[in-house]
């Protein structure tokens, strides 16, 4: 009998732990964020499934950000799509011209009477990704801005100050390889550093129309002196190692964390990887100033993802999906984020909760994304950039640049090939767009 009942008891435990698992509304979230990051990425969904009951966000990764965006169209058009998709910087265009695809964040927000306000997102970072009329299409998560990471134990060796301009840089990479470094410097992601932010920084046009957000009858405009005499500078450079292309992407960590490197162009977001990987004493600074173009520096432009929600799944779920962002914005996980990965953090109160925290004191540098992002008022020319097909487009220009670094072309020939190019990826954009 006590055996009988038992078994009862255990049946009725199952039943309600099932009923209780299919109360749940499931959330899915595609990402592009594998190692450390995406880790972290599956803890804080992880803690708001534990701060509620209703709703579980089951994260997922798709490999990196174009095979990620490219699975999630094809999900939609088959019906299989994710509620959430991070999506790289560099398909915002495409997003936004995806018309019925996506369910913008602030109609979202207000559709679920959440607790949310447009205005507490710091404003470098929500520009980029509103519309004509200033409402937030997608949910900022992990922003970044390229800075200049150096060794501060070579530089001492080497009786140098860190490099503020170009000029004192080029002089300082010549200087290590002359005392037996095998690279002064090498960059990671060498078009959104060295063509798109290099011209934001100096306010110079990169394409027109204010960077595409004006029209789709955009044509690029790097074809300027200034941009051509930054790539000869680096073509020069490269001769001796005084810059070392490493491969596209993030090739060059390795280089900086086995000290072959003294310098490295990055992503803010790079502090994880190397606070934990290097050896030596290092750090951040702002990105160096041609001062043959300008006596300050503009501003620089963010890359990094945001959160896309598509269309197509009930309304309890898309509550859900508001509920989870409401979330993923608090001062305190947005806190955690940001100094844990070295992304900026998306709203003003997570960046002064930081601060209260002593974060940047502790960690002299941390600050610099968000003082480049916040140096002065954007202008056309250093709010983003959002052009049609422009995964496409970094593609011709990491093409032409090698071709440079090759040898195979001379500058301003790689510069006048890129315009060239990518006007014609530009024109495919509007004609498939009107």
């Amino acid at each position: 009998m006590l055996r009988k009942l038992r078994l009862q008891i255990a049946t009725l435990l199952a039943a309600l732990l099932v009923t209780t698992g299919a109360a749940q509304t499931e959330i899915v979230w595609w990402h592009a964020m594998g190692g450390a990051l995406g880790e972290k990425l599956v803890e804080i969904a992880e803690g708001f499934n534990d701060s509620q009951d209703e709703f579980v966000v089951n994260p997922s990764y798709r490999g990196s950000y174009a095979e990620t965006m490219t699975s999630a169209i094809a999900a939609f058009r088959s019906g299989e799509q994710p509620h959430i998709v991070q999506v790289f910087e560099v398909g915002t265009a495409s997003m936004m011209a995806a018309e019925g695809a996506i369910y913008p964040v602030y109609q979202l927000m207000e559709d679920f009477g959440t607790d949310w306000d447009q205005d507490a997102y710091l404003p470098a970072v929500v520009s980029y990704y509103v519309s004509d009329e200033g409402n937030l299409l997608s949910m900022p998560f992990n922003s970044s801005t390229p800075v200049l990471w150096y060794n501060q134990d070579a530089l001492t060796d080497l009786g140098l100050d860190v490099p503020t301009t170009w000029q004192e840089l080029e002089e300082a990479a010549n200087m290590a390889v002359d005392n037996g470094w095998q690279c002064g410097m090498t960059s990671a992601w060498q078009t959104w550093i060295q063509l798109e932010t290099f011209s934001a920084w100096h306010d110079l046009p990169f394409a027109t129309n204010n960077n595409g957000y004006a029209g789709l009858d955009t044509e690029m405009a790097i074809d300027n002196e200034h941009v051509i005499n930054h790539v000869a500078r680096l073509e020069r450079m490269a001769q001796n190692n005084a810059f070392v292309y490493p491969g596209r992407e993030g090739a060059g960590q390795p280089m900086f964390l086995n000290e072959e490197c003294v310098f490295w162009f990055n992503s803010s977001a790079g502090y994880g990887g190397i606070h934990t990987g290097a050896n030596f004493e290092f750090g951040q600074t702002m990105l160096p100033l041609d001062t043959d173009i300008r006596d300050e520096p503009q501003n620089s432009i963010i890359g990094g993802a945001t959160l896309w929600v598509l269309q197509g799944h009930d309304d309890a779920e898309y509550e859900g999906v508001a509920r989870f962002f409401e979330y993923l914005s608090s001062p305190e996980v947005q806190a955690d984020w940001h100094q844990f990965t070295g992304y900026v953090p998306i709203t003003t109160a997570a960046y002064e909760l930081s601060q209260e925290q002593g974060f940047y004191d502790a960690n002299p540098g941390t600050d610099t994304a968000i003082r480049q992002l916040t140096l002065n008022e954007p202008t056309g020319n250093s709010r983003g950039i959002r052009l049609g097909n422009l995964v496409q487009i970094r593609d011709v220009m990491d093409e032409e640049l090698e071709a440079v670094w090759s040898g195979q072309k001379g500058a301003e020939q790689a510069v006048n090939d890129i315009v060239r190019r990518g006007n014609q990826l530009l024109r495919q954009f509007e004609s498939a767009n009107q």
